[in-house]
């Protein structure tokens, strides 16, 4: 009675997997990796970033733009308080006055013959002395008021009206954004790929903007951490709708001699036991089967499938922890 009980029950165990299909998640297998195309995220960047300052120190009476304003070349920036700059201009300007007129006096007596010649070398030093001491005076006021050296937009301002502006202290930077460079962190395993004319198209979602990216610049020093080395792609720009600190996905064309492969998640490859690799097919009668694959290069969560499958098969992506040969599954 036993017996017939037990073997009663597992009858009953396969009428249930026969009746109830195992539900799985599956994906039609499509061509999306090579050996050569790969995708990356990378930053965009200014081309060229340039900190204005004065060259004095001051207060800074005022600041005349804000981030974001696109400034021309020559165009003014910022002003600081020139009132000690005025009266050091109008100090040497006097001196000037007082070396000339002693110069045209001295002259006088220089042409009768009843001037030492040293007291005359003399007045002609003071009076080059006073004229150098007015162009300096002059160049110092100039310097109160802060030009832009290259045409940009403003990136930062570091210096508000009222503070007081140290030499060589940057007052705004400039950043150059009418091409820009697109920089990317590559695998040490990958650089030797990539060469400076290797075509590349740049995504960037914050712009709703996708352009092919130009010539790009290899670094040949590698991160200590990462083991990675930094590429920067340059990318024209020219209605400035890409900006510094956007995120940019770039997408390595395939070489023409390399045959993209399909490809599939990382996690629905199965290796047994025995180390063979295989995944979950479903069949057109909704069944189960297993299928053993070869394996390529991955690329972020997927894996490219060299042999076994092609593209067209549906293959299970979750789920499988339940299936066995032959199962009705439902997806």
């Amino acid at each position: 009675m036993a017996s017939l009980t037990i073997m009663s029950g597992c009858s009953n165990q396969q009428k249930a997997k026969t009746k109830f299909p195992t539900r799985v998640k599956t994906e039609v297998v499509s061509i999306g990796l090579n050996e050569s195309g790969q995708n990356f995220v990378g930053i965009v960047e200014e081309r060229e970033a340039t900190a204005v300052s004065f060259t004095g120190m001051g207060v800074v009476r005022r600041v005349l733009v804000s981030e974001g304003q696109a400034v021309g070349r020559g165009q003014l920036l910022a002003e600081m308080d020139d009132t000690q700059a005025r009266n050091t201009l109008a100090a040497s300007e006097a001196a000037v006055m007082q070396a000339e007129d002693a110069l045209q006096r001295m002259t006088i007596l220089h042409d009768a013959g009843s001037l030492p010649e040293q007291q005359w070398v003399e007045v002609q030093s003071k009076v080059a002395q006073a004229r150098a001491q007015q162009e300096a005076a002059k160049k110092n006021l100039a310097d109160c008021r802060l030009l832009a050296p290259v045409s940009g937009v403003v990136g930062t301002r570091h210096v508000k009206a009222g503070e007081t502006a140290l030499p060589s202290q940057a007052v705004v930077t400039l950043l150059d954004v009418s091409s820009v460079k697109v920089k990317v962190s590559i695998p040490e395993a990958e650089i030797n790929n990539i060469e400076p004319t290797t075509a590349t198209t740049v995504t960037v979602a914050a712009a709703d903007k996708e352009v092919a990216g130009g010539r790009i610049e290899k670094g040949v020093q590698a991160d200590p951490l990462t083991h990675t080395y930094d590429i920067r792609i340059n990318v024209p720009n020219p209605d400035r709708r890409l900006l510094p600190g956007m995120v940019a996905n770039v997408a390595f064309s395939p070489k023409e001699d390399i045959v993209t492969l399909p490809t599939l998640p990382v996690t629905c490859i199965q290796k047994p036991a025995d180390g063979t690799l295989f995944v979950w097919t479903i069949a057109n009668d909704s069944t189960a089967h297993r299928q053993a694959v070869g394996i390529g290069q991955m690329s972020g969560n997927r894996i490219a499938i060299t042999s076994g499958i092609s593209a067209g098969q549906r293959v299970v992506t979750e789920g499988y922890q339940k299936l066995s040969e032959g199962n009705k599954v439902i997806y």
